[in-house]
């Protein structure tokens, strides 16, 4: 019978749902799109110019990027939450010869991507870039020994991050499959009391020797529910450049290192396994459109 589901079919995903994955055109920019889940932006692409990242977050991540190696060298990038692959595309653009894994548990995600979003237009060299679908963790638990010189770790379900995925074990694996200079880095969403963002940042202290943390102000005071970006390494990150970089932003972020940062950690708790929780819930209408 028509529209029966046997048994083993995957859900129909309407919209609506709270698993539904969209597409929003941007009418300002003629092949730009945010892709949502269960309507929470996951990404922000324009398929004409992949240098132009539109969320705050993303932007500061870029900058990272941007310092991970020499400019325009090819680097070895893991992308944990591959959504709508911005930062895979930015990497391609200003890193040509880059060698990229995305990984993302959601099939349908990728598969709208790949026929909405393809990573090049027509004429144009595809890259590097490899796209699996399957759980960050597992994935990451099967990969080399030093094979990437920077992890993205952007990973949500819906609005929130996964327990699996913020411990010390966790980090640990993602520490492993990095160069000794390599670079992790992860997008947290969190607010007022940010709890969960100083157990996050002990969390990446326990496993790395180096970490700062970066920010709009009013997030950092508890002000307002926000992304902050974690990045953490065993060598030395380049606070100074970081620091310039995202204070010259068109939404200018502070950066926390050294000691700023040990006060905001101040009695926070590495995260395990055994007490790992989801990453807080956004407050209702954050994610308005």
């Amino acid at each position: 019978m028509a529209g029966r589901r046997e048994r083993g079919d995957p859900p129909v995903r309407r919209l609506g749902d709270s698993d539904a994955v969209e597409l929003l055109a941007d009418p300002d920019r003629p092949r730009a799109w945010t892709l949502l889940v269960g309507s929470t932006p996951q990404s922000y692409v324009d398929l004409d110019d992949p240098c132009y990242l539109e969320f705050e977050y993303m932007r500061r991540i870029g900058h990272v990027l941007d310092l991970a190696g020499p400019p325009g060298a090819a680097l070895r990038v893991l992308h944990l939450g591959g959504g709508a692959l911005t930062l895979a595309r930015y990497v391609a653009a200003t890193r040509p010869g880059s060698s990229q894994l995305a990984v993302d548990d959601d099939a349908d995600v990728v598969a709208l991507v790949r026929e909405r979003l393809p990573l090049s237009r027509p004429g144009r060299r595809a890259g590097r870039t490899r796209i699996r679908v399957g759980d960050a963790r597992a994935v990451l638990g099967g990969l080399p020994d030093a094979s990437f010189d920077v992890l993205i770790a952007d990973l949500f379900a819906g609005a929130r991050t996964p327990a699996h995925l913020i411990s010390v074990e966790f980090t640990g694996l993602a520490q492993r499959v990095l160069a000794p200079a390599g670079v992790f880095v992860a997008n947290i969403g969190d607010g007022a009391p940010l709890a969960h963002t100083r157990s996050r940042v002990a969390t990446a202290r326990a496993v790395f020797r180096d970490a700062c943390l970066i920010a709009d102000a009013a997030v950092l005071r508890g002000r307002r529910f926000g992304n902050l970006v974690l990045a953490a390494a065993d060598a030395s990150l380049p606070v100074a450049d970081l620091t310039r970089l995202v204070a010259a932003d068109p939404f200018p972020a502070r950066l926390l290192h050294g000691a700023e940062l040990d006060r905001f950690v101040s009695g926070a708790r590495p995260i395990t396994d055994a007490r790992a929780e989801l990453s807080p819930v956004p407050p209702a209408g954050v994610f308005a459109r």
